[in-house]
């Protein structure tokens, strides 16, 4: 029930909810980047999505515009395309709060596997096939025990994980861990 029906539900309150109340926050970010860098305050890219459906993800920008980098790879602390404000916003997560719109849209949820970029596909062995059965998440079970120090084939058995025991109690253990990871930073949690 909570799965099928008030996952939606609740995603479309929360992400309403925390829109409003983060509003000066963003209006705050949206600034810093806008004056310290040129280029516009948001960025988005082409992700899967649930069904393998594409979708345009959003972000603040926390990177140079620089045509020769490609975006298509991961990008790691102190890399040189990364604004000062770039730095702060990411080591904090808030660069990935505009994906709140995403989440109010239906393109996200708040909790899911994270979505990646079509090239990453081609790659998907049996475990990262069960992540397109549900919405991508702002947040999920991978990112709060490892994250980008994880191979990908590790970061699939957590998404395989998720999808197979989606609750409400997963729901918000995975959201309150994620609090944890971003407050002491995403090294703490390599397993």
């Amino acid at each position: 029930m909570y799965k099928r029906y008030f996952k939606r539900v609740l995603d479309i309150i929360v992400g309403v909810v925390t829109l409003i109340v983060l509003l000066p926050l963003f209006l705050i970010v949206g600034i810093l980047i806008y004056t310290s860098s040129k280029g516009s305050i948001f960025y988005s890219q082409e992700r899967i999505g649930k069904n393998g459906e594409l979708f345009n993800l959003h972000k603040f920008r926390s990177m140079y515009v620089n045509k020769g980098f490609s975006v298509n790879k991961q990008v790691y602390k102190n890399d040189k395309n990364v604004t000062k404000i770039g730095s702060f916003i990411r080591r904090f997560k808030i660069d990935e709060l505009a994906q709140i719109i995403n989440v109010i849209k239906g393109d996200m949820s708040i909790v899911g596997p994270r979505p990646v970029l079509p090239a990453v596909e081609e790659h998907f062995n049996e475990d990262a096939l069960h992540r397109l059965k549900v919405r991508p998440g702002l947040t999920g079970l991978s990112q709060v025990n490892g994250n980008i120090h994880l191979p990908w084939k590790e970061r699939w058995v957590f998404d395989k994980k998720y999808v197979e025991n989606i609750s409400f109690i997963n729901d918000i253990k995975i959201i309150f861990k994620t609090f944890a990871v971003v407050l002491l930073g995403e090294e703490k949690f390599k397993k």
